[in-house]
């Protein structure tokens, strides 16, 4: 289910494009709604922006290991600096957003 969501045009080098990998377990519920969430998420607040790679653990392991993932789902914010990790279904949307470092004020 490695599934990948590029920006058409740019690479991981442009300035400002935020580089994001989301580990997942298969369809299990909290990696289904991890997925819809961080969708949402980057469609609403980064629109054209951004790079989503979903990996799952079981039919990569060893990216799972290259970015020492210890729980799921996880998502890693890997550009602009500085790097963040989130674990969860990404269902707090402020959260998520404070975490991309993009978080604005209610």
């Amino acid at each position: 289910m490695a599934d990948q969501n590029e920006v058409a045009g740019m690479s991981d080098t442009d300035a400002g494009v935020f580089i994001l990998r989301l580990f997942i377990t298969g369809a299990s519920p909290n990696s289904i709604r991890a997925v819809e969430n961080i969708k949402a998420i980057c469609e609403e607040h980064l629109a054209g922006n951004y790079q989503l790679e979903i990996i799952d653990i079981h039919q990569q392991p060893q990216l799972a290991e290259g970015d020492d993932v210890i729980a799921v789902p996880l998502m890693i914010k890997k550009a602009p600096y500085p790097e963040r990790r989130m674990i969860g279904d990404m269902s707090d949307t402020q959260r998520v957003l404070r975490g991309l470092g993009i978080a604005h004020n209610s």
